[in-house]
């Protein structure tokens, strides 16, 4: 993928498309489900695994790759899908890293690649409670061709499962520098705007709250007036997640920059997406630093910098 394939601030992702079978009163159904192109590393036929005593069920097992051992996820025995009996043949690993961490997820196909608006693409909070699907593990839904609807999984949700991803904002190697004023946190997740809101919290900021782009720059709107224009005396920092419906982070970034009221106020990104290339991105997009949840060290360290540089 080149730096021309999806621009900054088009408000584009693009999507590893797979499919996973639902067996159900003795009909099978196909499920179409996505996971964001940054995050995949490379999809591969299933090798032979290693069985790991003593984990749940949806943990298939290990390998090496490239003398890196990955854990493999069973994407349906983790959903709580019951599996026809005949996937096998077109059974693919996706390999992904996120959070820094490497992990395999098992599908029944690996379709295509599409490129997806964050604007088409919804929160999936109805999804709580419907039916068989658990909302948790969905972070968006859209329409795709023949009326059908992709669902975007929330794979950081398993790596909790798994317990390789326990931040802890308490552990620091030395005291926290301690700031005024007003942060704005912006993340679909809600488990991840506390994570942010509590660390910063600790530093003294006032910390206010967006789930995505569109409503980030509302809150701007809002805070402008609020203030009589006097906005960046009162707003020191902005915290943007990158995968987000409606507006993504970068799409977000870029209109903030465009906006006179608003470009002196520095962004930084914290986003799961641990590639180069969304580094990239997200300092073009107009971003102070890129973080990779959650390294409190790092979070700490990095927003007291840009803070302090724009006090200047």
């Amino acid at each position: 993928m080149d730096d021309n394939s999806l621009k900054v601030g088009s408000n584009e992702m693009e999507l590893v498309d797979f499919r996973i079978l639902k067996q159900e009163d003795g009909a099978v159904y196909e499920g179409i489900y996505g996971i964001n192109v940054a995050k995949v590393r490379e999809i591969i036929r299933i090798p032979a695994l290693t069985e790991l005593p003593g984990t749940p069920d949806f943990i298939e097992g290990i390998f090496d790759l490239r003398n890196v051992v990955i854990p493999v996820v069973n994407l349906a025995k983790w959903m709580g899908i019951v599996e026809p009996d005949f996937v096998e043949k077109n059974s693919r690993i996706i390999i992904t890293e996120f959070n820094n961490i490497l992990i395999g997820f098992v599908v029944h196909e690996a379709k295509r690649i599409r490129r997806i608006n964050w604007a088409d693409i919804e929160p999936a909070t109805f999804l709580s409670g419907a039916g068989n699907i658990d909302g948790s593990k969905i972070t968006g839904v859209t329409k795709i061709e023949n009326d059908n609807v992709l669902l975007i999984l929330d794979l950081e949700s398993v790596v909790q499962d798994l317990g390789l991803y326990k931040p802890d904002t308490d552990t620091m190697p030395h005291e926290i520098e301690s700031f005024s004023g007003l942060a704005l946190v912006l993340d679909d997740s809600a488990t991840a705007r506390k994570i942010v809101k509590d660390a910063l919290q600790k530093m003294g900021f006032t910390v206010v709250e967006a789930i995505d782009g569109q409503e980030g720059l509302g809150m701007l709107d809002k805070l402008y007036e609020k203030y009589d224009g006097d906005i960046a005396s009162h707003l020191k920092i902005i915290i943007s997640d990158v995968e987000m419906p409606r507006m993504d982070g970068f799409h977000f970034a870029a209109n903030v920059k465009d906006d006179g009221r608003f470009n002196n106020i520095p962004i930084v990104f914290n986003s799961s997406i641990s590639d180069h290339f969304s580094e990239v991105r997200g300092m073009k997009a107009g971003g102070e630093a890129y973080l990779v949840k959650f390294d409190a060290s790092s979070f700490y360290d990095e927003v007291a910098r840009v803070v302090r540089a724009h006090m200047k």
